[in-house]
């Protein structure tokens, strides 16, 4: 018989071995170049990614990464720098800078090794031009709480940077530059990872002030005239300081569906993918969710019981609460609210990278009896998404999932089961 806690937390911890960096980095090492070989990198996986690299790496190298705080691991010969994550800090600013400079005045003998994973947009942080690190502390934190899409910030980042955007890579030319990336973005958009320090950029400022204007977001006046002014921009497909730059993806969100729908064979369950990229506000793709998982309960479709529902992506919340939040955690407290304590469905939902929002859980676990556990505390489903307070209500009744930093990041990890 199925046990839902179990089975559920059993897949999400399919899902992350499947991004584990000291797995995926060997076998997608480049060979060593006759130069130098610079290491530098961003992002919630950075540090593990350095440590695979110096394990398997033939020669000499030197470099330096930053990474969220509590990411890091020790390594010997590519330093590692923690900073603030998701609004930056004057530390992530330090590290980027350091980062640029390391690769200047390289040769066409010399090797760049990007390691880019999710939430190096935050951590390589290098204000423009007339742009202050309080301004785009200011701006981000805007976006973050406005409900934008990962893109769409990143498009915003990527003009108020002088490191992002493909600019990295052109300031290391002509060395080669050799990207592994962990992707954490809906389709897996190397322009979007980490706001694309490697690669071409296909937006442009009108795009950004485009952004901010969808949102009602009033920037800094420094940003408002960046923009106006529209210079510097970004390096573009085509580019000749680009061509010989080279990116692979060595772990996306799709591998790790397909590993936890894998385990859930071997337990005699049916597994559904939905989707590596679902995107939209948390509670409404758990109304959803709800919908689905209710038509395969009584009609079999997409399939009968027992069925699991995969998916991934990354869902936004609109802040309108004083709660404390977490996308996972908001989207199951809507799956919750929806399913009305439905018997047959339960769900595990959490980020794979550790932390689901700001707080120190990964997601949380709904199970057919949570909502009358909650009753029973006092505690009102409906009122705590109101106040988009999903961390409080799921901390309240035990059903936070904690797995502390998990050194990757490839989104969202959801997965509804059906008995």
């Amino acid at each position: 018989m199925i046990e839902p806690r179990t089975f559920l937390r059993s897949l999400f911890d399919a899902a992350l071995a499947a991004a584990e960096p000291a797995k995926a980095v060997p076998r997608h090492l480049p060979k060593p170049p006759k130069g130098r070989t610079i290491v530098v990198g961003a992002g919630k996986a950075a540090a593990s990614m350095a440590r695979a690299v110096e394990e398997h790496w033939p020669g000499p190298l030197s470099g330096l990464v930053v990474t969220r705080y509590g990411h890091g691991v020790p390594c010997k010969r590519i330093e590692v720098i923690e900073a603030a994550h998701p609004v930056p800090d004057a530390r992530g600013r330090a590290a980027a800078q350091r980062i640029l400079d390391s690769v200047k005045n390289l040769t066409g003998d010399d090797l760049v090794l990007a390691l880019i994973s999710g939430g190096g947009s935050a951590l390589l942080v290098l204000p423009a031009y007339g742009i202050t690190l309080e301004d785009k502390q200011a701006v981000t934190s805007a976006l973050l709480r406005s409900g934008a899409a990962i893109g769409e910030m990143n498009t915003v980042r990527k003009h108020l940077s002088g490191i992002k955007g493909g600019r990295l890579a052109t300031m290391a030319y002509p060395a080669e530059v050799v990207t592994l990336a962990v992707s954490d973005v809906p389709g897996d958009d190397p322009a979007v990872i980490a706001s694309g320090p490697t690669v071409p950029d296909p937006t442009t400022y009108a795009d950004a002030e485009a952004v901010l204007s969808k949102y009602g977001i009033i920037p800094p006046d420094s940003v408002g005239r960046r923009f106006m002014a529209a210079k510097d921009e970004t390096p573009k497909p085509g580019d000749p300081r680009l061509g010989r730059t080279r990116y692979t993806m060595i772990a996306r969100p799709l591998a790790s569906l397909e590993a936890a729908a894998a385990v859930a064979r071997t337990q005699g369950v049916t597994p559904v993918i939905l989707g590596d990229a679902l995107e939209g506000e948390a509670r409404e793709v758990g109304k959803l969710m709800a919908g689905i998982a209710r038509s395969a309960a009584l009609h079999g479709l997409p399939a009968k019981p027992p069925v699991v529902l995969l998916s991934g992506g990354e869902t936004t919340v609109t802040v309108r609460g004083k709660g404390r939040g977490g996308r996972n955690a908001e989207f199951l407290l809507a799956l919750a609210v929806a399913l009305g304590g439905d018997a047959r469905i339960s769900a595990i939902a959490g980020d794979t990278d550790g932390i689901d929002g700001s707080e120190n859980n990964a997601g949380a676990i709904l199970l057919p009896d949570t909502l009358a556990r909650a009753e029973a505390k006092g505690i009102d489903a409906k009122a705590r998404l109101a106040d988009n307070d999903g961390y409080g209500f799921f901390s309240g009744i035990g059903g936070l999932v904690v797995t502390g930093p998990t050194l990757t990041n490839v989104n969202d990890f959801r997965a509804v089961l059906i008995l």
